[in-house]
Order: structure tokens, then C-alpha cells, then sequence
């Protein structure tokens, strides 16, 4: 029996972030950075409108105090890069950012009940910036729910404060 031949698959297969955007980050940081960019290997969903299919690498940066995503073919050509004004993501942002320092701070000293309500809130406001961010690239870049949550991950990771 004769193996299927591969098909290009609407996928990212290279994920990196832009060194000179990044604050310094905690352990805590470093390893959600780390995590989020390997769950978005392992499975995403992603597609450039009018475009092959991928599989595609993205470069994700900030320039300008705008967000920067370099979609690049296999080949590393350039596929589309996309600016994306941050101002929409501001106020999900900063809640987050509140919402994960109380997280980290729980998760050392606080009860399994405590942490998990602090986390019920964190994810909820992890979801809405997913959608957010799906809309905003609507007609430019189509990703699923999940790819959205991890690549919000990602933005975030811009913001971090070390």
C-alpha cells in the first residue's frame, strides 16, 4: 500500500518572537512564552486569504507600539506581514496582566479554591482576548479559537514587565 502524499496544511510550523520587543521576563513568563509557542505548533489552524495554504512561519513583534505579524512561506518568502493597532487589545490587557500577577502571587500561598477562582477569571479574560484578536484579523489572517488564545499569549508576552 502506497503511502498518501503530504498536503499543504493551513498550519504554522516556526513561531518566534522579536527579541528586541521582548521586556525581560520571570521564570513564570518565560515558561508560559515557551509553552504557548510550542502548544502552537503542535496544533493550529492558520491561513492567509488568497494564499497556498502554508505552511507558514510567523514572526511576531512590536513595532511602533504596533503589532507586527510576518507570515513567511517554507521557503522563508515573504508571505504578508499585517500591523495590528494595539489600542483595542489596551483595557484586556492591563486586566490580564492584573488578573496573572494575582495568579502567580496565589499559586504560592494561597488555597486550591482561591487560585482556581483567580484562574476561572484569567481564562474568561484569555477568551475574550481571543476573540478580539480573530476579529481584528478577520479578512487578513484565519485562525481557530484556540490558535487565537495562545497567540493572545504571545502579544502578551510583548507587554511583560520583568
Amino acid at each position: 500500500m502506497k503511502a498518501a502524499e503530504p498536503t499543504k496544511r493551513c498550519t504554522l510550523t516556526a513561531v518566534t518572537l522579536d527579541e528586541g520587543s521582548l521586556g525581560r521576563g520571570n521564570p513564570d513568563q518565560e515558561h508560559e512564552r515557551a509553552i504557548a509557542i510550542w502548544d502552537i505548533l503542535e496544533r493550529n489552524y492558520f491561513a492567509v486569504p488568497g494564499h497556498d495554504g502554508g505552511p507558514y512561519a510567523l514572526h511576531v513583534a512590536l513595532v511602533e507600539k504596533k503589532l507586527t505579524l510576518d507570515v513567511r512561506n517554507s521557503g522563508a518568502e515573504p508571505v504578508v506581514t499585517h500591523f495590528l493597532s494595539l489600542t483595542p487589545f489596551r483595557r484586556v490587557i492591563k486586566d490580564y496582566e492584573l488578573v496573572c500577577e494575582s495568579y502567580y502571587a496565589a499559586i504560592r500561598t494561597a488555597s486550591p479554591a482561591q487560585i482556581e477562582a483567580i484562574d476561572m477569571g484569567r481564562r474568561g479574560l484569555h477568551d475574550e482576548a481571543a476573540e478580539l484578536l480573530r476579529e481584528r484579523l478577520a479578512g487578513k489572517i484565519e485562525v481557530d479559537f484556540d490558535t487565537a488564545r495562545r497567540l493572545f499569549t504571545l502579544i502578551f508576552a510583548l507587554h511583560w514587565k520583568g
